[in-house]
């Protein structure tokens, strides 16, 4: 006799702002949610960036629904038109969220999902499937265990898993032997990891916004200690196929950011390299050489790997999950973000009916969602949640979503390095 898993819980996969926006809404609906947090704390990853300014406003990153629930507990919202840093977004927003007692009666941090299938079903096996309740293996801080929900909403992010360096999507060869000296993201440069640049030659990898970050906390160091060499090495051939500040973009901020960088190397503080291709990195005499073809750049020491993110996905291994096989995003999502195609003049509003998989129930939210494309925006997710939602309440509302007005900007869609 197959089992009613509508008395079950809708688990949810990181509690960041997608995952905690998930859950209020969920109870918004009359759905019980279950929040699973594999850090110390509610948007653990965004303690990793938090001194990385946010090129969005404070009103794009906000749910509203969310924001009603802590004003009723008399949470004052930020300057709507200001920009939060990493650490501003969490603290004046994610972590009383995740403090609201509707949602920490809910939530297990220090809680990692390692598996999640179907109860006495492998990926396999097709009977009585749709009906079987979802199996997640939790590592916590008591041992593992399993938890069993009617939906599962993977909402855990990609910054765990960055993209190597080497120009295979693979390691390059010595890549893993040098993970002392490479930092992937964008370190904290200016601040708790100063000294480990201060006086230093670095070399930066990367094309996307997250290198002009990296390259302008480089140089306002460099300004105050002596000796330091800043290298930017990028694929492209012209660099200005990347500095094209667009005039109507409404990202203020990261026009701001790109009009510094075009004026830092105009002013020749950054040597760069085009045409970058890592195939190796050696150590020699205390230093780092990257091999691009037969070309070998300037040693350095220490190496800032901007390169993107990739989704993990090997906990869903034993689902039917449905992805595009380049960029690794639900099938019918991958051509409305897919780099290679896509430029962010309009894109069209998505919800369920682009985020299903062959594994009814399975949602895959936020930037995970947009497995390797760099065009995730914050306000996006929540559209997503409040689709996805309604489709969990009421699966007969799943509907292509009509097209909307993307933000007004040419680059939104930086493509890897």
């Amino acid at each position: 006799m197959s089992r009613d898993i509508t008395s079950l819980p809708v688990a949810i996969i990181g509690a960041g702002p997608i995952g905690l926006s998930a859950a209020v809404h969920l109870l918004e609906a009359g759905l019980e949610p279950i929040l699973f947090e594999s850090g110390a704390h509610a948007g653990a990853n965004l303690a990793s960036w938090g001194h990385v300014r946010m090129f969005s406003p404070w009103s794009w990153n906000i749910d509203a629904l969310a924001a009603e629930l802590l004003q009723e507990q008399g949470w004052q919202a930020p300057d709507a038109a200001a920009y939060p840093t990493g650490a501003e977004f969490l603290d004046h927003y994610v972590a009383p969220l995740a403090a609201h007692p509707l949602i920490s009666s809910r939530l297990h941090v220090d809680s990692r999902i390692t598996h999640v299938s179907r109860q006495q079903h492998d990926v396999l096996r097709s009977g009585g499937r749709d009906e079987a309740p979802f199996v997640l293996r939790v590592e916590g801080p008591d041992g593992p265990r399993d938890v069993l929900a009617r939906a599962v909403i993977d909402a855990s992010g990609t910054y765990q898993t960055p993209n190597w360096i080497g120009a295979h999507g693979i390691p390059a060869i010595g890549e893993q032997a040098a993970a002392e000296v490479i930092a992937y993201g964008v370190p904290d440069i200016r601040g708790t990891q100063a000294a480990e640049y201060a006086g230093k030659s670095v070399l930066v990898i990367g094309s996307g916004h997250s290198a002009l970050n990296a390259l302008q906390d480089l140089i306002v160091l460099a300004d105050h200690e002596a000796g330091m060499r800043i290298v930017w090495g990028v694929r492209c051939a012209n660099i200005d196929e990347i500095i094209r500040p667009a005039p109507n973009d409404e990202l203020e901020e990261r026009k701001a950011l790109e009009l510094r960088i075009k004026a830092l190397l105009e002013e020749g503080r950054i040597e760069v390299v085009t045409g970058l291709a890592v195939e190796a990195i050696d150590h020699q005499a205390g230093r780092w050489v990257v091999q691009s073809g037969e070309h070998r750049l300037p040693a350095v020491d220490r190496i800032i790997a901007a390169t993107g993110f990739r989704p993990s996905l090997g906990l869903l291994s034993e689902l039917r999950v449905s992805l595009d096989p380049a960029t690794q995003s639900p099938i019918k999502l991958a051509p409305l973000i897919d780099p290679n195609q896509h430029s962010c003049g309009s894109v069209p509003e998505h919800g369920a009916a682009e985020l299903l998989h062959a594994e009814p129930g399975l949602f895959i939210l936020g930037i995970k969602s947009y497995g390797r494309a760099p065009t995730f925006l914050m306000r996006t997710g929540y559209q997503q949640v409040r689709s996805v939602v309604a489709a969990l309440a009421d699966p007969a509302s799943i509907r292509p979503a009509p097209v909307c007005n993307a933000p007004a900007t040419r680059n939104a869609c930086s493509a890897p390095a």
